[in-house]
């Protein structure tokens, strides 16, 4: 890799010049060698997926000279490097495996693990199962079983877009953890992952939290039960509130992607689909969008990939949105 061979002289995100040997801009406080991490993170957990410790071990080893010693992402690197010691010094390299361990595939870290008596997978599993249940349980007894468990199960839809785009990417995450009456999160190591790559796992939830919604819209228009509509257009609103372009939501990583230009664009684009469709919440990305036009985070060049992707799922929500039949004028 190039930046690991030569510094680099210039901020790949915000174009400002780094002083030699930098790992982090001063301008825009970004790791120097995001793209370089992200290439080694995707290739050591593709290597541990296939059981290589070996080759997992040696790729996070090349990726801490390109991180700040103190920061969380460091730190995460020289655990995960402890963690495959520890495997080796189990005997788990692929040598003396057994065959059949190695047609595993993916599976095989997971058959070690069982193998060697390791039972931490299972209290992984367990956090993620116990606050599901009591998500599931806070909303059924809210709105009675099964409004609550369709709507939960679309959060989970929503949550796990995020889980499956970090995962197929090769990074580090864990499965969801619901907080009820709060919503749900995905803990994930982005390891300096570039701007692009974070508004893409952004919008990897609102994008399933969308197809999700449309089947419920399309089991309402096969069953006319109202229940379906009702789910769809509640999944819908989240998922467009989510996209808002502030703060922690989705939308507020998101848009760190696109440049001023890109925000005044998406800004009049969310006013005319709040126009054509009816639905004002869509202003709410709007408004956020303009506000994000005045701060100091806006990157150089524009990506338009993001920005259609942020359009497509914003405007598919709002399609949804519409579908609704309107509630009955009270006189």
């Amino acid at each position: 890799m190039a930046s690991e061979i030569a510094g680099l002289t210039q901020c790949p995100g915000c174009k400002a010049a780094l002083e030699p040997g930098a790992l982090v801009c001063n301008n825009c406080q970004a790791l120097v060698h995001a793209a370089d991490l992200e290439q080694l993170a995707a290739r050591a957990r593709l290597h541990e997926q296939r059981g290589e410790i070996v080759q997992a071990r040696e790729l996070w080893n090349r990726a801490l000279p390109l991180l700040p010693q103190t920061s969380t992402q460091a730190e995460w690197v020289r655990t995960s490097v402890g963690r495959l010691d520890a495997l080796t010094a189990a005997g788990a390299e692929p040598a003396a495996r057994a065959a059949w361990v190695k047609k595993l595939g993916p599976l095989a870290p997971l058959a070690i693990l069982l193998i060697k008596g390791k039972w931490l997978f299972a209290l992984f599993k367990l956090k993620f199962l116990l606050s599901l249940g009591a998500f599931v349980a806070f909303y059924w007894a809210l709105f009675g079983a099964k409004f609550g468990i369709g709507f939960a199960i679309l959060i989970l839809v929503h949550e796990m877009g995020h889980f499956i785009d970090i995962r197929r990417r090769g990074l580090p995450a864990e499965m969801p953890v619901f907080l009820p009456g709060l919503g749900a999160y995905v803990q994930w190591t982005a390891l300096g992952v570039t701007a692009r790559t974070r508004a893409f796992v952004s919008l990897a939830g609102p994008l399933a939290g969308c197809l999700g919604a449309v089947v419920c819209v399309l089991l309402w228009m096969y069953t006319g039960n109202t229940l379906w509509i009702g789910l769809a257009s509640v999944s819908a609103l989240l998922n467009v509130l989510n996209l808002i372009p502030v703060w922690v939501l989705d939308g507020g990583q998101t848009i760190k992607a696109l440049n001023k230009t890109e925000r005044i664009f998406l800004s009049c684009a969310a006013v005319l689909l709040a126009v054509g469709l009816g639905q004002p919440a869509l202003l709410l990305v709007a408004a956020g969008a303009a506000y994000r036009v005045f701060t100091q985070d806006a990157p150089a060049a524009p990506d338009r990939g993001v920005m259609m992707y942020y359009l497509v799922v914003l405007a598919a929500l709002g399609l949804v949105m519409a579908a609704a039949p309107p509630l009955p004028a009270h006189s």
